[in-house]
């Protein structure tokens, strides 16, 4: 059989210096002080890519996700205090949830679903590495795939990089616990982005301060039948 071609560098192993561990430290210090107040308004949420993987680095940023529909009055009374430098309504492509973001300073965003989520898309954020809070103050780094399509694998002294595609899709899904399709997806979407650079966003518009994300949605989808049509899903 011939072998594959890895998609970006090669298997290797890397260390963690005190400088990295530490920046490591300062990020998820800063996830677990916007997730403790989410969590204090019974706002579900986990933070996800490198800072729950551990391969943080100064340029990583702080990615929060809510994981169940919360009105965002709700969510902004819970970030009450906070300097939000934009709130905006994006979606990836037609077909998946549309999202409210929130970017707060520090390189934190705060992102939670104005649709139903499928259950692939909360699947897709198990597929770069997620944690909840609990799992954040006990320590723990999880797999996970980053950009460059690298199985990124914690141990104790740093992490472990192979590319996907020396993985076989099936062990890839139970290391990753999620669905085989949201893999192929998922690599499909990190190709594309390899080979043009960017993958390319269906919307992403700024919400004006005196508008809610709701208000502001249903605005957006009156002049917009596909959007429409994924709001009645």
């Amino acid at each position: 059989m011939r072998k594959k071609t890895a998609t970006f560098g090669e298997r290797k192993k890397v260390i963690y210096s005190p400088e990295r561990w530490e920046i490591l430290r300062k990020k998820r210090e800063r996830a677990i002080q916007i997730m403790k107040r989410l969590e204090k308004h019974s706002i579900p949420a986990i933070v996800y890519g490198s800072v729950a993987r551990g391969d943080a680095t100064s340029q990583s940023d702080v990615d929060i996700f809510i994981t169940r529909r919360t009105p965002s009055y709700l969510i902004e009374i819970a970030l009450d205090g906070f300097n939000f430098i934009h709130r905006k309504i994006v979606q990836a492509t037609p077909n998946y949830a549309v999202k409210g973001e929130i970017a707060l300073e520090d390189n934190t965003t705060v992102s939670f679903p104005l649709v139903n989520l499928k259950s692939r898309e909360i699947e897709f954020y198990n597929f770069g590495g997620a944690l909840d809070l609990k799992s954040l103050f006990e320590e723990k780094r999880i797999p996970g795939v980053d950009k460059r399509l690298m199985l990124i694998l914690p141990f104790n002294e740093g992490h472990e990089e192979i590319p996907i595609l020396d993985v076989d899709d099936l062990e890839l899904s139970k290391i990753l616990n999620t669905g085989i399709e949201i893999i192929e997806e998922r690599k499909r979407v990190l190709e594309k982005r390899r080979e043009t650079g960017r993958t390319g966003v269906f919307l992403n518009v700024g919400v004006p301060d005196n508008e809610s994300f709701e208000s502001y949605l249903e605005k957006i989808a009156r002049k917009n039948p596909v959007l429409r049509r994924r709001l009645t899903e």
